[in-house]
């Protein structure tokens, strides 16, 4: 399994707008990332715009492509586009990825062998 963890900056003008949008995700939105093997997905969002968003997958490589090959988020991709400050394209393909220093489960699993 791999945890993915990334970081984007949402436009501070457009902070409430995107709340509101991620409230209530498209449902065919929900299936396709689903689909496309991300399970345990957050999005964590700062009153500055930081957004830092968090998900599980067995191949990254293979759920992005997944979702990139999906017509089903071409509408929402578009749609979120401009939320964000200094993109350059698709939120999902363009987002800086956190490399992982400490997971709990991981150190302890250690400790028990």
């Amino acid at each position: 399994m791999e945890r993915v963890c990334f970081q984007l900056q949402v436009k501070p003008d457009r902070i409430a707008e995107y709340r509101e949008a991620h409230a209530a995700v498209w449902p065919e939105m929900l299936q396709a990332i689903a689909d496309s093997g991300r399970r345990n997905y957050s999005l964590f969002l700062r009153e500055d715009g930081l957004l830092i968003g968090y998900y599980e997958t067995d191949d990254d490589r293979a759920s992005q492509a997944a979702l990139a090959a999906d017509p089903r988020t071409s509408a929402w991709e578009a749609a979120m586009t401009d939320f964000f400050v200094a993109l350059g394209g698709r939120p999902d393909q363009n987002a800086q990825t956190l490399d992982e220093v400490f997971n709990l489960e991981d150190q302890l699993a250690k400790e028990n062998q």
